[in-house]
Formats: structure tokens, sequence, C-alpha cells
């Protein structure tokens, strides 16, 4: 079940890096962090089955589901426009090396959310027809 995630997430992962995506998009930069530290990170959160992902332009982090992380699934349910869809989100996180040997390299620990914002309406989604 794990793999079959991973493989979505990449897929994922792939798609939404390459095209031309209309979704507004977040400035970001690559998280600075000193050891055992909390950073603000900026990226697109998604939750499927039982794993999470956290991406950003430059980096993907698998996200420890604890309580704070499943108070955030809960808080970006009513945003998605679909299953598959990525959450715009800024928390405050703990970056730490993935103890498994499965799934990404690091986790992050998210401690607190900060910011989900709000969402402009997909304006491609359906285009206006005119019957003149």
């Amino acid at each position: 079940m794990k793999a079959k995630l991973l493989a979505i997430f990449i897929g994922i992962f792939i798609m939404s890096s390459c095209g031309n995506d209309s979704r507004e998009e977040i400035n970001e930069a690559i998280p600075e962090v000193a050891k055992d530290s909390l950073t603000t990170i900026e990226g697109e959160f998604i939750y499927l089955a039982d794993a999470a992902v956290l991406k950003g332009r430059n980096f993907i982090y698998g996200v420890e589901l604890d309580s704070v992380a499943l108070d955030l699934v809960k808080k970006v349910e009513p945003l998605k426009r679909d299953d598959f869809d990525m959450v715009p989100i800024v928390v405050k996180a703990k970056i730490i090396k993935n103890p498994r040997q499965e799934g990404w390299d690091e986790l992050v620990q998210i401690r607190e959310i900060l910011e989900i914002p709000e969402r402009k309406p997909d304006s491609g989604s359906v285009p206006a027809l005119n019957n003149n």
C-alpha cells in the first residue's frame, strides 16, 4: 500500500513540476535549518489514505502523521478541488531524517499551522458559454 502511495506522490510531483500550471504559485525558498530547530516552510500539502507529503519548488518531504498533521488534514479538506489536489500551506516544522528505509530521506514534524492561504477560484475549470 505504501509503495503504491509513493508511486502516486512521485507521479503528482512529476506532473506538477512539468507543464504550465495555472494555479497561483507560492514564492518559496529552500528552508535553511539549524539542527534541532524549527523552520517556516511554504509548500503544497497532500494527504492520501495513510500518508502525507509537503512539496515545494526545491524540496519534497514526507509528513509525520501526528495530531498537528491530522488537524491540518481536516483544515485543508474543504479547500481541495479533488482527491489529488495539493493545497498551499505555511507551517513551522522540524525537519528530521526518516528513520525508516522507505519513502523520503527526510520528514517534517509539523509543530504549528501558520497559514492556509485563500485560494482563488480556478478560472480555467469551465468556460462560460455565450448563446448570442
